[in-house]
């Protein structure tokens, strides 16, 4: 790799690629594997792990849990993808994309796969009739800001958090051209909160949940080690809001669920009741 690659007339997968999940990662789909997927007592089923896309479905299962909807009771089996698990054959039947979070709904027959974590929690907040504006310009907008975070996150996170934090070695060029954009969107995200509560107006939603995992994480210190070299302290909008919904009790459980490292307060590998939390040690 150098200023001075040109690419191949027809390019050939290098599985020496290097850089973090090189080793998982590769140009053809399905399984690779045969295992079978754990399935519990609970309604709903999912497949997962605490990266941003996945904090958002535990955060929006915990929270619905806290409004007292019973019916989104949960089983997290964690999905440890630098192991690979998410290529085994019944992920991989679950989401043929092969990434996390997969969710089936057992509750309804046949069981229902839901793939893509948007995709993920407009389905529940359709299914209970929550966290999701009820009156047509609030839905809207609530959808509009949900495929926002869709469109927009992979140039965080597969843009400027790879090139910053995982390539093999720094490249000037992919970092200034993903931090560029993304101090964009924060600011795109801090206009809209200097005259807003939430991202769909006076009420929180999905969209907050889905914006949140990512872009409150990374103003909040938690993602790539890059709060200094961006600047996040002068979006001063963003940083509220993002501290407001870190504070709930939800999201706080939500943060745990599938989660295998930092602090040991912090870590719910699995999930399969509201007991487990309790076994969690307190915060030193």
């Amino acid at each position: 790799m150098s200023e001075n690659y040109t690419p191949p007339k027809v390019w050939t997968w290098d599985k020496e690629n290097g850089g973090a999940w090189a080793g998982t990662n590769r140009p053809v789909a399905g399984s690779t594997h045969d295992k079978t997927l754990p399935v519990g007592k609970h309604p709903l089923q999912l497949y997962s792990l605490a990266t941003p896309n996945g904090v958002k479905v535990t955060v929006m299962l915990e929270e619905l849990l806290a409004l007292g909807h019973k019916g989104a009771e949960y089983d997290a089996w964690l999905i440890e993808i630098g192991k690979g698990d998410q290529f085994g054959s019944g992920f991989v039947e679950v989401n043929p994309n092969s990434k996390i979070p997969a969710l089936m709904d057992m509750s309804v027959t046949p069981p229902q796969r839901v793939f893509e974590s948007g995709a993920i929690l407009l389905y529940l907040a359709t299914k209970f009739g929550a966290l999701i504006p009820q009156d047509h310009a609030g839905h809207t907008e609530c959808l509009s800001w949900l495929f926002w975070q869709m469109g927009s996150a992979p140039y965080l996170g597969g843009g400027f958090g790879h090139f910053y934090a995982y390539a093999p070695f720094k490249m000037e060029y992919p970092i200034n051209r993903f931090a560029m954009e993304t101090k964009r969107q924060l600011d795109v995200l801090d206009r809209h909160l200097a005259t807003a509560e939430w991202m769909a107006g006076g009420q929180y939603s999905i969209a907050d949940i889905a914006i949140w995992a990512w872009y409150g994480n990374l103003v909040l210190g938690r993602a790539y080690n890059a709060a200094e070299f961006l600047d996040v302290a002068s979006y001063t909008h963003v940083l509220r809001w993002a501290r407001t919904i870190d504070a709930r009790p939800a999201v706080i459980r939500g943060r745990k669920v599938n989660r295998t490292w930092g602090e040991a307060w912090e870590q719910l590998p699995e999930r399969h009741d509201a007991s487990d939390f309790d076994r969690i040690p307190a915060k030193a």
